[in-house]
């Protein structure tokens, strides 16, 4: 913190001395062009003494801004604020430089210094210097301002969706004992077998947790690992179609979102039904947009899945999308017919 402080202050005085140091070289410059001649001694002199003038000026009201906090202040609150400082500025390096004129050799004559014309003239041109200054100083911050609340902003983003995935993983694992935990006295056999599938899972998902996106293909491992898993317990209850489009691959997906809405499928829909049902994961690809389709078996009614509400996945599903695409991402549930409930996700690809 310390150093980052220190940073900004040496950038400060090094762009102070390096701009006014320039304003001066401008004025000897286009006073000899002027005159077509060498410039004097006493004239440059002058003319480094005016800059010196200038930065001590906007150095002090750089301090008064600050004491006032004048950056927190709207443009609108600003602006009049700025252009009345800039002109109080302007006649008051105008008066400062009266003693340096005489020193030098500018003026002889006090009353060419006080003339209407002469104090009006050079304090215009002063005042837009100054008000350049302020200008660049307050869009130096505005901008730094709005970088911090970016970076805030993004921070607050990355912890909610932290606490999103934190929600996922208990919820999940909690879900799956329970299936082993059904399988142990029934089938031993099936339950190591259900066991082996459940650590792929969690060894996967422990690479994942550091993750805001994953690859589709990873995600789609998870969930064919899942629904094997699934299908230890419902057996021939349980029927799975998957129909991916090729270029499927080419995206990224948040980590564990199509296994959540699987799961929610199966849970509030398929395990309902005594029969049992059908879950289908099905992708289109259509002008750089994924379209991910999860049908399965069961009925919602005004939006709420028949017996049972649909929980958190649903939930937690809406707000990551929101998060991490804002209004570039599309998620809804509708009843597609009487047997089947259809969830469908839009999101567009990120390079």
């Amino acid at each position: 913190m310390r150093s980052m402080i220190d940073n900004k202050r040496r950038l400060y005085w090094l762009l102070q001395i390096s701009g006014w140091s320039a304003y001066a070289f401008l004025q000897i410059m286009l006073s000899m062009l002027a005159n077509n001649q060498v410039i004097t001694w006493s004239r440059a002199i002058f003319f480094l003494a005016e800059a010196s003038l200038f930065m001590m000026i906007t150095h002090v009201f750089r301090l008064y801004l600050k004491k006032h906090k004048w950056i927190s202040f709207s443009i609108t609150k600003l602006f009049p604020r700025v252009l009345l400082a800039s002109a109080i500025m302007a006649i008051a390096v105008y008066i400062l430089r009266i003693p340096l004129s005489f020193i030098t050799g500018r003026v002889s004559v006090i009353e060419t210094i006080f003339s209407l014309d002469q104090v009006a003239g050079l304090s215009a041109v002063y005042m837009v210097f100054f008000f350049l200054w302020s200008t660049f100083y307050f869009t130096y911050h505005f901008i730094e301002k709005y970088n911090k609340s970016l970076k805030y902003e993004a921070s607050m983003i990355e912890i909610e969706l932290n606490n999103l995935k934190s929600q996922l993983n208990p919820h999940f694992i909690f879900n799956a004992l329970n299936s082993i935990r059904a399988l142990v006295d029934e089938n031993p056999t099936k339950s190591k077998q259900a066991i082996n599938q459940l650590s792929n899972i969690l060894r996967n998902s422990l690479t994942f947790e550091k993750k805001g996106l994953t690859k589709f293909d990873d995600e789609l491992k998870i969930v064919k690992d899942y629904l094997s898993l699934e299908s230890v317990r419902f057996e021939e209850r349980l029927r799975t179609d998957i129909d991916i489009h090729p270029d499927s691959s080419k995206f990224r997906v948040p980590p564990f979102m199509i296994q959540t809405l699987v799961e929610n499928g199966i849970k509030h829909g398929i395990s309902k039904l005594t029969q049992g049902g059908t879950i289908q994961l099905k992708t289109v690809v259509e002008e750089d947009r994924l379209k991910i389709c999860i049908r399965n078996s069961g009925h919602y009614v005004n939006g709420v899945r028949k017996g049972k509400s649909s929980g958190l996945g649903i939930k937690n599903t809406m707000q990551r999308l929101k998060l991490l695409y804002g209004d570039e991402a599309s998620f809804r549930i509708v009843n597609e017919n009487n047997n089947f409930v259809l969830t469908e996700i839009i999101i567009p690809q990120i390079h």
